[in-house]
């Protein structure tokens, strides 16, 4: 595949909102929990204020491990620690329901379903051009592969690299590198990132030397300033790599 002059060829695409609608499915996961939980219902008067708090909290968290200021598993627990103790929890309740709270959402998000509208129809355009076609994310492995498993992906990746594999995050260039060995591909002009985050997948491609394209989940994303290509469509970066005429 010809892109702005290089020859790519492996494409690469991050999972939660770029290819599955991560934000969809994970408020209906909380929406989910929070009817099931006594403690929830107890804390918080309805499912909209629940999912609120807990996406604050999450983001931040997010955000802290994705720059290496907290682990995997502070991340994890303190994700729905933090949100019951604002709630009103006491802390031997909210630290116990926590690490319930953690294993049940995570179950109740593999099941849900929803894709970004396009995104199949990209990977069938990408496997008819004859690229490799890589996913390279953040996430947690034990949820991952269920969730590409569930959501019928398993034919569409050639490659799967997270940042499990090897303990470091986007956007830190050593999980890129790591992306090129393992692709069998060492060039970094080889490699095409479509992702949705400004800060994680476009700043970690482009500081790897790749070439980037980024989704704009929504009008109010925060864009990446070094990356050319920004799209709100999965048809418009289709069409942009030509695999649509």
């Amino acid at each position: 595949m010809k892109f702005d002059n290089h020859d790519i060829d492996v494409v690469w695409l991050d999972l939660d909102d770029t290819v599955i609608d991560f934000l969809t499915n994970s408020r209906r996961a909380l929406e989910r929990l929070w009817h099931e939980e006594p403690l929830l219902t107890r804390l918080f008067p309805s499912p909209e204020e629940w999912t609120e708090v807990y996406e604050r909290h999450n983001h931040a968290l997010w955000d802290a491990y994705s720059r290496g200021k907290v682990t995997r598993e502070k991340l994890r627990m303190e994700r729905f620690r933090l949100p019951l103790a604002e709630g009103g929890a006491s802390d031997e309740e909210a630290s116990e329901a926590a690490v319930r709270y953690d294993t049940y959402y995570l179950d109740l998000l593999a099941e849900e379903r929803e894709l970004i509208p396009g995104s199949l129809e990209l990977l069938q355009f990408l496997r008819s051009s004859g690229v490799k076609i890589g996913c390279l994310s953040n996430g947690f492995k034990d949820v991952q592969f269920r969730k590409i498993r569930n959501c019928g992906l398993e034919p569409w990746f050639d490659i799967v690299v997270l940042s499990d594999d090897i303990g470091f995050t986007k956007p830190d260039v050593r999980l890129f590198e790591y992306a090129m060995r393992k692709s069998g591909y060492p060039s970094p002009s080889a490699h095409l990132m479509i992702g949705d985050n400004a800060s994680t997948d476009i700043a970690g491609a482009i500081s790897a030397g790749w070439e980037a394209i980024q989704f704009l989940r929504s009008p109010d994303s925060p864009r990446a300033s070094a990356c050319r290509w920004q799209f709100n469509s999965m048809s418009a970066i289709a069409e942009l790599l030509g695999c649509r005429r």
